[in-house]
């Protein structure tokens, strides 16, 4: 009989998700669709793959991208799949479109942006951007995602992840309500609870996604390598608040494993 391919995630991956805060999907999306996005991100910034004289900056940034081959990528039925096994089936948006991308480019210089940080998640329409916030709930966002545009070496600029951190800022956030705690304020001391915890490279041929719990910190690098990183860092929007009437998914799981709660 022939092989039925896999869709999804196996338990053990779910397992690996709640513990360290992140699992690695190879192949979630097409290498065809991974080149067809770099082809027009090249063509967005005014640059080419042939011309490496002109790459003068470490990081060149674009938003947002909802053209076809960016929803077919984040879209994709293994995704799907993935999405409802961490979030809670039925409880995410399907996404349309991806974003942003932090383009990097091989360089000596500092990128400027590659310090530890957490994704915060509503109250973004402060104009101070380290007045957003997050709250243990994770209001607002269902999971932050890497998806590799482009084959990604130890050399080439892979973000850093700290292995069960989103665990430690869990803790942090609890005594802080509903309100939740601002950027600034979870920043304040750098991350320096996190800084014991095992650091990943999120690398992998393009088409590879990371699919992280929204509390994972995580931190950008200089690119050492010789060819551009292409990555897009959307968040998976969660369709409605939290429910306690549901059964609690991986990501809530997590939490009330990291806090001992039973919300």
């Amino acid at each position: 009989m022939p092989k039925t391919e896999h869709i999804g995630l196996t338990p053990g991956q779910v397992q690996d998700f709640i513990g360290d805060g992140f699992v690695k999907i190879e192949n979630a999306f097409s290498a065809d669709l991974a080149k067809q996005g770099r082809d027009e991100l090249w063509a967005d910034i005014g640059l080419s793959p042939d011309e490496p004289e002109k790459w003068n900056q470490p990081v060149i940034r674009v938003g947002s991208k909802s053209s076809p081959p960016f929803i077919e990528a984040a879209n994709t039925l293994q995704l799907h799949k993935a999405y409802d096994q961490l979030a809670g089936e039925g409880r995410w948006l399907a996404p349309k479109g991806l974003g942003t991308f932090p383009i990097r480019f091989p360089s000596p210089e500092s990128p400027g942006d590659d310090g530890w940080h957490v994704d915060v998640s509503f109250g973004t329409d402060n104009l101070d951007f380290m007045e957003w916030r997050a709250n243990v709930k994770s209001s607002g966002r269902a999971l932050l995602m890497l998806f590799l545009f482009s084959d990604v070496g130890p050399d080439d600029a892979p973000t850093r992840i700290r292995k069960g951190s989103h665990a430690v800022i869990a803790r942090e956030l609890l005594p802080c309500g509903e309100a939740g705690a601002t950027l600034r304020q979870l920043s304040a001391n750098g991350y320096a609870s996190t800084e014991g915890c095992e650091v990943e490279l999120a690398t992998g041929a393009a088409g590879t996604v990371y699919l992280c719990h929204p509390f994972l910190v995580h931190a950008a690098q200089p690119h050492r390598g010789q060819r551009p990183r292409f990555m897009a860092q959307p968040p998976l929007l969660p369709k409605g608040e939290f429910d306690p009437t549901l059964t609690p998914s991986p990501v809530q799981v997590a939490i009330r494993q990291a806090c001992g709660l039973t919300f």
